[in-house]
């Protein structure tokens, strides 16, 4: 397990290198600049000074060795648009992001496995055609139409929940006001997400119902319910928690548009920000926080396949 998690690391290493070689290069190739050269009352001998200042005249190589130089040591620069540090930005931001990712994945597994093992346990009948459709739902619908559309019938309409924002600004703390806000955008980000769980998870045991080690247990007298739940279903999550590891790193850099529709103040808003504002610093800072989202989820799969499958060894051959 230790070599695995050693090589797993000079691996992820190796990644992030390469992911901030190519952001850092196409951002800096794109034409324009900062928005903060871009102010109508600074002359060109101010915006040259102030590239000057930024080293933003220096050639790419040197800008980018400067920077990896500030990242190890624990330096993200400064953000270029807002003047804060980039880590600052990224530390109030991502809560917000947490949460919101969290939510809507606890909502993709709560409602998702259990809709995928129904579709497979009443293949051909009504629940199955229900889940199928539903998946087909989520799958087919824009996220900015559900989000707007939640927010005409729920906000304006009903006026159940608010439409906007993370919490109420007038009123104290509390937990209720909170889950108020936290609907409606986990709805939306996790709508899409549903379809994939139900999909695979359907598919999966109903690949795992027809081994034989399953029909073996069948016709030992075992219950349908223990041969489902002890046997098949065990195995059948494995493809499931590869879903999983690739929506991890969605929910979190995934959701501007669901955090732009309910003015979420999350990471996902703060990438568009500073795309926008050509915030170098910023975007790098992001980037970076993904990608490392990204090996780390896949390295948390990786542990977890060797717990729900005996035959699956990590960091070792199998035994």
């Amino acid at each position: 397990m230790q070599r695995f998690l050693l090589g797993r690391l000079i691996q992820a290493c190796g990644v992030l290198f390469v992911v901030s070689v190519i952001t850092f290069v196409l951002i800096h190739a794109a034409p324009g600049g900062p928005a903060l050269l871009l102010q109508p009352d600074l002359t060109r001998e101010q915006i040259q000074e102030l590239r000057a200042d930024l080293g933003l005249d220096d050639p790419i190589p040197i800008q980018y060795a400067r920077w990896l130089a500030n990242v190890a040591q624990g330096k993200l620069g400064r953000s270029l648009s807002q003047g804060a540090p980039v880590t600052t930005l990224i530390a109030e931001r991502l809560p917000a992001t947490l949460l919101l990712s969290g939510a809507a994945l606890l909502l993709t597994l709560v409602v998702g496995i259990p809709l995928g093992i129904l579709s497979a346990v009443k293949r051909g009948g009504i629940a199955d055609y229900l889940a199928t459709g539903f998946a087909f739902l989520g799958m087919s619908i824009p996220v900015f139409w559900l989000g707007i559309l939640l927010i005409l019938v729920f906000s304006v309409q009903l006026g159940l929940l608010p439409s906007a924002g993370m919490y109420s600004l007038d009123q104290p703390f509390s937990v209720g006001d909170r889950l108020r806000y936290l609907v409606m955008p986990t709805v939306v980000l996790a709508f899409a997400n549903l379809a994939q769980i139900i999909r695979y998870t359907s598919s999966s045991l109903l690949g795992v119902l027809a081994e034989d080690y399953v029909r073996t247990a069948r016709a030992k007298g075992l219950g349908e319910r223990v041969v489902l739940f002890g046997h098949a279903f065990r195995a059948a999550l494995v493809p499931v928690v590869t879903v999983v590891g690739l929506l991890l790193p969605r929910l979190v850099g995934g959701a501007a548009i669901t955090e732009a529709i309910f003015a979420w103040p999350g990471m996902g808003r703060l990438a568009v920000d500073s795309a926008v504002q050509r915030d170098y610093p910023l975007i790098m800072g992001i980037t970076l926080m993904i990608s490392a989202v990204v090996i780390l989820s896949n390295l948390v799969v990786d542990v977890i396949y060797g717990r729900l499958d005996p035959r699956i060894r990590v960091g070792g051959p199998a035994t």
